[in-house]
């Protein structure tokens, strides 16, 4: 059986959290957002991976405050990744 991809996520600016704990997932979601902003792209993947969630979670706690981001959803074929939509001015 072969895995359904989406092409059109190769080509959009990713951050991959595999590996990191909340506080270094946090601050490198914060600082890519930011540089992101800075290169006037307007959609980002965030790769938060499956697993617990926990570091789902802290990444969605972020996205839900932060005044730059528009929304965001899970990646309807990985579910252990982001799609985020930046507001630029």
């Amino acid at each position: 059986m072969r895995k359904i991809v989406n092409p059109f996520i190769d080509f959009l600016p990713k951050l991959d959290l595999h590996g990191m704990d909340r506080v270094s997932a946090k601050i490198s979601v914060e600082e890519f957002i930011n540089d992101n902003i800075k290169l006037r792209n307007k959609k980002i993947i965030i790769i938060h991976g499956k697993g617990y969630g926990i570091l789902k979670d802290e990444v969605y706690k972020y996205l839900k405050n932060n005044k730059n981001v528009l929304d965001y959803k899970l990646d309807s074929f990985n579910i252990g990744c982001t799609i985020v939509n930046l507001k630029i001015n």
